[in-house]
């Protein structure tokens, strides 16, 4: 697919969800946990499993127009399981040759125990849990090995919780749950799904970045102090350009590991490694940035702003995070020796 091929994508969710997303609706999804009216006509337009082969029910589509979709949906800071239900859970079943159920999904980076057909663990932190039509578990059975399961979240004990940004991230314990479906994972699944996770949360941050420059460039270009635009006072001036500059350094990084999954692959540890590590710190510099150029006006309910930079604070330490990647990138170019370091930083590692 042509990079205007993806834009168009990506222009079509922010069309999308530019009148849906308004802030009653955040304030009410916060409170909720659910945004029906923001998801319905996502799923309809198919936009939720962008990137699930069509064979499994999903849309089709890449890995990078699926980072498209999230990219669209961070700037907008959409309230729905969108990375969750596609590009993480979707695709997960998809792996293992089972279908994709109706609704919005939700998987976590943990695994279960499987034993004698019965599931038992706790994961944490799982987003939407309670909202998820269905949960997408990896769970781990000492004879068999690893094995993707298909769960009703009606079946489990679920305790609410939020992130920052009042998203539901929430605590799942399955207690001998017998899974509606369940099939072999395939051999890496719990890497795959990681870097799946960390990708999409780069992908939401750079929409999340964008917007948030949008936002400031607009407010210090209006906002008048000793007659003249604040934007034009050097200190403003230079939070901007830093904003700018991470904006798309993120944006940058995020879309070249997308595209690098191919068609039908998936992303390259070197490259989603590089990707999240530069997300994450882009998120704390730019939401950082963005308040001292807005001042006090950053911090009230009545402006754009609070509600991207809780967004990106906290995705910046979900399914990794800044130092996590940071760390795995080490290992990776260490591991291809010092004859291949040049070559592999020149071409990537596929």
């Amino acid at each position: 697919m042509s990079n205007a091929e993806i834009t168009e994508v990506r222009d079509a969710v922010a069309d999308l969800l530019a009148a849906r997303v308004t802030p009653e609706v955040l304030e009410a999804a916060e409170r909720d946990g659910w945004a029906a009216g923001v998801w319905e006509p996502l799923h309809a337009g198919g936009f939720t499993t962008v990137g699930v082969p069509e064979a499994a029910g999903g849309a089709g589509g890449s890995v990078a127009e699926a980072c498209a979709v999230l990219e669209a949906a961070g700037a907008a800071a959409a309230p729905v399981p969108l990375a969750e239900t596609g590009l993480l859970a979707g695709r997960l079943l998809a792996s293992a040759g089972l279908d994709l159920p109706d609704g919005p999904l939700s998987t976590a980076a943990g695994t279960v125990a499987l034993r004698r057909g019965t599931l038992s663990g706790r994961l944490e932190r799982v987003a939407w849990a309670s909202a998820a039509t269905r949960l997408v578990v990896l769970a781990d059975d000492p004879t068999d090995g690893a094995a993707v399961a298909l769960v009703d979240p009606a079946a489990c004990t679920i305790t609410l919780g939020h992130n920052l940004a009042g998203e539901p991230r929430e605590t799942v314990v399955l207690d001998g749950i017998v899974p509606e479906a369940m099939a072999p994972a395939p051999p890496g699944a719990q890497d795959d799904l990681a870097r799946r996770g960390a990708l999409a949360r780069a992908a939401q941050i750079a929409g999340a970045a964008r917007r948030v420059l949008e936002v400031t460039v607009t407010y210090t270009g209006e906002r008048v102090q000793f007659g003249r635009p604040v934007s034009r006072f050097p200190a403003v001036a230079d939070h901007l350009v830093r904003i700018a500059e991470q904006a798309e350094t993120a944006a940058m990084a995020a879309r070249s590991a997308a595209v690098g999954a191919g068609a039908d692959g998936e992303p390259a540890e070197l490259d989603v490694a590089a990707a999240a590590a530069v997300a994450s710190q882009a998120a704390g510099l730019v939401a950082a940035a963005a308040h001292q150029a807005t001042g006090a006006m950053g911090v009230t309910r009545e402006f754009a702003l609070g509600v991207l930079t809780r967004r990106l604070w906290s995705w910046r330490d979900e399914w990794g995070g800044e130092r996590a990647w940071s760390t795995r990138l080490g290992h990776t170019l260490a591991a291809v020796g010092p004859e291949e370091l040049w070559p592999t930083l020149s071409r990537g590692v596929r």
